[in-house]
């Protein structure tokens, strides 16, 4: 895969580069600059507000549609993992598209596709359809993904701690909301789940706004370029321009042990938080608990990543090792899946809040991602390894507590397979926070 990649950068390389929008806004007067970067800014917070409730007003009516698709518990677990594969597979192909359309414009459709994937599914009358449709939004989500880090690098690069702490808690935000509101939304429209799934639909459609003026402004500056190519122009500097036209050599990213460590790492966490997503409210209504408290309970662990999803990135950005913070991101998870295992309904409210708490380990690894690689085209190429690599690793998991729990009968071994794999979570994060780039690495190993 990696290899085929090197392929298409190295032929990027020798033909004239595609500036990003960033490159682009330099050009630009300084009221037009400073207009452009609040519009990127509204972008990202409305991108983020989109890139989770695809998923947790599914969990929050994973019941509902379960009967009303007719769905196994072990069906129920491969719709859980649906998501991470589609990250993994899409994903991939963000850093190719980025180079073709740009990052705006890729964006932009992804938000597109989100939109067009949650006005369908609902309403697909069958589990295949509904399957089609959820990866069309997932698709969107997957490439928006990738590149909210390489945009944040590429238009703030001397802020990546504070951008990616927005961008962080705004998705936090969209997370929890669709958590919280899903199931009341759902009774208020009538209690239908098609109509509580579909609303989302409306708010990736705002989010499409933003990025328009971006791309337009993007197809005017490339516009221009053709433009003054064609006519001569004596006092520009031909060395300048050809050193302007030259790209770094593509990285070896598997040569590198932090990157792998990151991806694994990003893969342990993102298995955490899907199972949480897909399945912690059922968890809850298992145990006595109503089905809306137990969205409550769902969008508590949830929305505790808007807050630390600010303060993680710039706290992470002062330490020269992120270990100690993953180290306490992962206590809070293992007490938080005790507290499940032995009093799910008793003491639900601090559970939800501890783990919460641990998953909060998702922007430390995005701000680790922009840490990590020390120019834009490093932190395009590990962003997308990392989060391929890594929601490669977490699909099996929600799959497997569907499994586990449609063959037990019972959430005692989901829960202590969600704690055993704390273990190594705690173990690679430390490996991945330690101060380096890979840049240094793929140069140093044969």
């Amino acid at each position: 895969m990696m290899a085929g990649m090197t392929g298409e950068e190295t032929r990027t390389a020798m033909s004239p580069p595609i500036r990003s929008s960033a490159q682009d806004a330099e050009l630009q007067p300084p009221a037009t600059r400073a207009w452009m970067t609040r519009v990127v800014i509204i972008g990202i917070v409305l991108t983020a507000l989109n890139l989770r409730p695809a998923i947790t007003s599914l969990g929050a009516l994973l019941e509902e549609v379960r009967d009303g698709l007719g769905m196994s518990g072990s069906f129920a677990g491969l719709l859980t993992s649906v998501p991470p594969l589609c990250f993994a597979v899409f994903g991939v192909m963000a850093p190719r598209l980025a180079r073709r359309f740009g990052p705006a414009a890729v964006v932009c459709a992804g938000m597109v596709a989100i939109a067009a994937g949650l006005a369908i599914r609902p309403f697909a009358g069958n589990t295949a359809g509904f399957l089609v449709a959820s990866a069309l939004a997932l698709m969107g989500i997957a490439v928006s993904n990738v590149l909210m880090p390489v945009i944040v690098k590429r238009w703030f690069p001397d802020r990546v701690g504070s951008m990616t702490g927005l961008y962080s808690m705004a998705l936090a935000l969209g997370t929890a909301a669709a958590a919280a509101v899903t199931v009341p939304m759902t009774r208020a429209l009538g209690g239908s789940w098609h109509a509580g799934l579909a609303v989302w639909a409306g708010l990736a459609a705002v989010a499409v706004l933003p990025w328009i003026p971006l791309v337009r402004a993007r197809g005017t500056a490339l516009s221009s370029d053709a433009a003054s190519a064609s006519t001569p122009a004596p006092t520009r500097d031909a060395s300048s321009a050809s050193g302007a036209g030259q790209e770094p050599s593509p990285l070896r990213i598997t040569r590198s042990r932090t990157a792998w460590a990151l991806a694994v790492f990003f893969g342990l966490q993102a298995t955490a938080a899907y199972i949480t997503m897909g399945w912690m409210a059922q968890i809850f209504r298992d145990a006595g608990v109503p089905a809306g408290t137990a969205g409550l309970l769902l969008a508590v662990t949830m929305v505790m990543g808007v807050p630390l999803a600010f303060v993680i990135p710039r706290l992470a950005t002062r330490l020269p090792h992120q270990g100690p913070i993953v180290v306490a991101l992962g206590v809070c998870g293992l007490v938080g899946y005790a507290g499940l295992y032995l009093a799910p309904a008793g003491g639900a409210w601090a559970w939800a809040l501890l783990i919460g708490i641990a998953n909060c380990a998702f922007p430390l690894a995005l701000t680790m991602v922009g840490m990590r690689a020390r120019t834009g085209a490093g932190v395009a190429q590990l962003s997308a390894f990392a989060q391929s690599t890594g929601y490669l690793i977490s699909i099996p998991g929600p799959l497997l507590v569907g499994v586990l729990y449609q063959h037990s009968g019972g959430w005692g071994l989901p829960i202590a397979l969600m704690a055993g794999l704390m273990i190594p979570q705690i173990v690679v994060g430390i490996l991945a926070g330690r101060d380096r780039t890979v840049e240094d690495e793929a140069a140093r190993r044969p």
